[in-house]
């Protein structure tokens, strides 16, 4: 029977994965493949899906709903403002763009200082692009290079490493583990190093690589040549916040989060108040941006809530206990077995917080219950939830591709380098320290 179960579970997590892959919303996907394991394991149908399916989903919305409002708020005034483009146009002046491989850097670092700075990946994306497009235009960079460059700067070091991000993947295990955004910060600062080396490393290969074989911006796939995804820049004619004003709170909220330790939903509600006043001037339509702020919450805590609800209903199978048990049984130190199942359960899912939220959920108190420090325990749960969570199928990978024009055959490969093979790298020496000296 626990077999079955275990089967009835890869089988659930199989049709997941397939259908995200040909463009089904998580939303739908998670009940189904609730559906599928609660018939299949024999459990009550409607209590599974009202108590455990619902239990997860509701939990997780009630812990995070307001942060994820607050937070894209927060996001949608730094994007109407044109604080987000400030920001950029500064960094790239002090980067420079005398040559190919500056522009992949500062793409890099602008990507990541907005990022830090609690801007929305989706808003990163837009700020960046109307600045991206000229330069790789003028330099002949080839355009499948962005992306690397792009998730380098988003989805590794400040989603999931650096202490003192307010990523919702370094909040999760607050909630959990009773610490702050910046625990273990030598961890944190030891994986930030080592993925930064190798990511850097990458970017310079891959863009030898193609000029080795002669692709450039014009002769390879970019937004000109299809008119449909013609990248329009929306600050051309706007009047843009002074530079001052524009980094006041990003600043603000990175003091209030780290060094006064304030929590994280009276961080954002303050930064969303210091957004209202500094950018009021600022913002054509006021009332649009908050509407659509506000709405722009909706989405991303269903799909991450339908994601939890889904473990939920795979935490209560039989199946799951032996799961469990394996993964905690694995010798060596709990922290790779903390590791394993959260970067699996990322990896199935496609989504870090989901993966993260799952593994919190059902796992979280069985390894706080062995005494090992939370504060590692945190650093290596958010760790863990960035890497195979950018697998094909994952969300931001799919959305980002078709912003920028762009196809997995065009361009996956940079972001499985950048996005999943160096952190997962990365992670393994931090683990050994950690595992050693703590």
């Amino acid at each position: 029977m626990e077999l079955w179960s275990v089967f009835t579970i890869l089988l659930s997590l199989g049709l997941l994965i397939f259908m995200a892959l040909r463009g089904f919303s998580i939303i739908i996907i998670a009940p189904i493949a609730s559906i599928i394991v609660i018939l299949l394991n024999g459990m009550p149908f409607l209590e599974g899906m009202q108590e455990s399916y619902m239990a997860g989903f509701i939990n997780f919305a009630k812990n995070y709903y307001l942060i994820f409002l607050f937070a894209a708020l927060f996001g949608k005034f730094m994007e109407d403002s044109g604080a987000a483009r400030k920001i950029a146009e500064a960094l790239l002046r002090i980067i420079g763009r005398e040559s190919k491989f500056k522009v992949l850097i500062a793409v890099v670092v602008i990507s990541a200082i907005l990022t830090y700075g609690g801007i929305n990946v989706f808003v990163v994306i837009f700020a960046m692009l109307p600045i991206a497009k000229p330069l790789f235009k003028e330099l002949e960079v080839p355009w499948h290079l962005f992306v690397g460059a792009f998730f380098f700067g988003i989805a590794t070091f400040t989603m999931t490493m650096t202490p003192g991000t307010p990523s919702i993947q370094n909040i999760i295990p607050t909630k959990y583990f009773g610490t702050t955004v910046t625990a273990a910060p030598l961890l944190g600062i030891i994986a930030t190093i080592l993925v930064i080396i190798i990511n850097v490393w990458y970017l310079r290969f891959a863009l030898k690589r193609a000029e080795s074989r002669g692709e450039t911006y014009s002769n390879m796939k970019n937004p000109d040549k299809n008119p449909k995804r013609e990248m329009t820049d929306q600050y051309a004619d706007k009047k843009l916040p002074p530079l001052f004003v524009s980094i006041l709170p990003p600043v603000f909220l990175l003091v209030a989060l780290n060094a006064f330790k304030l929590d994280i939903l009276l961080t954002l509600m303050l930064s969303v108040a210091v957004c209202f006043v500094l950018f009021w001037p600022f913002i054509e339509k006021k009332f649009k941006t908050i509407n659509v702020g506000a709405t722009n919450t909706v989405l991303p805590i269903v799909n991450t809530s339908a994601d939890v609800g889904y473990g939920t209903v795979i935490a209560a199978t039989a199946g799951f206990a032996v799961v469990s048990d394996w993964l905690t049984s694995i010798p060596g130190s709990p922290l790779i077995s903390l590791y394993l199942a959260t970067t699996l359960l990322a990896g199935i899912t496609g989504s870090a917080s989901g993966g993260l939220g799952i593994a919190m959920e059902t796992l979280g108190k069985t390894y706080f219950d062995m005494g090992l420090d939370p504060e590692i325990l945190h650093r290596i749960a958010a760790m863990a939830s960035g890497g195979f969570d950018a697998l094909p199928h994952n969300g931001a990978v799919i959305t980002i591709l078709a912003v920028v024009g762009l196809t997995h055959k065009d361009a996956y490969r940079h972001i499985f380098a950048t996005a999943v093979i160096a952190p997962v790298i990365a992670a393994i020496p931090t683990i050994i320290i950690a595992s050693l000296f703590y």
